[in-house]
């Protein structure tokens, strides 16, 4: 087996077609058509042909390997966005499916209505402080109206804000809890922190 050999006058070559020298570890192996090229930044060495006539060598073997470097990098850009649109499909179906399992809770009382999108939610252990929150705030009445303007079950003021769960807001549970859940959520992460609050200053 031949030993590999330094082409000082191949690299330079490469140099010259815009290859970076740093990129490049200058151990060729010739073999009858092609010529084995370690760079670093690819996991693999690049096959590139080298042809008999050696004051062209250097060109050829700089100009092949720009353009496969090129290819690979264009291929791994492609994976990355791949992977970026797998992942923004995924969490979009996770939020309709939310949606969905939300969108079912609209029946019995307004505890177990409540409990139900607790659970939609992840927050199945948070309905003590909820029920806590909202006993306070309106005895979990949906008719519960301050003269502050506060509306509904979880007081939201205006209770005008509700609609943008549904037009029903005025009259039905499941929409006023839905949309308490999300200002819960979006205020202060979850219910045992919207109670802590309540506890602290009265309001939440």
């Amino acid at each position: 087996m031949k030993r590999p050999v330094l082409l000082p006058a191949l690299l330079g070559s490469c140099l010259v077609a815009g290859i970076a020298g740093p990129a490049l570890v200058p151990a060729l192996t010739p073999s009858a058509t092609t010529t084995r090229v370690v760079a670093q930044d690819v996991a693999a060495p690049i096959e590139v042909s080298l042809p008999q006539n050696m004051d062209l060598a250097g060109r050829t073997v700089g100009a092949q390997l720009a353009a496969k470097l090129a290819a690979q990098k264009a291929a791994a850009a492609k994976a990355r966005l791949d992977a970026a649109a797998k992942a923004r499909h995924a969490a979009a179906a996770r939020r309709a499916s939310r949606s969905r399992s939300l969108a079912r809770v609209s029946y019995g009382s307004p505890r177990a209505i409540a409990r139900a999108q607790l659970a939609a939610r992840g927050w199945s252990d948070q309905f003590g402080c909820l029920d806590s929150l909202w006993q306070r705030e309106s005895g979990w009445s949906v008719y519960a109206a301050n003269p502050s303007g506060a509306y509904g079950i979880p007081q939201a003021l205006p209770g005008s804000k509700m609609a943008s769960e549904g037009s029903d807001w005025r009259t039905n549970p499941a929409t006023q809890i839905r949309w308490g859940l999300g200002y819960i959520g979006a205020r202060y992460g979850t219910p045992c922190a919207a109670w802590s609050h309540s506890q602290s200053y009265g309001w939440y």
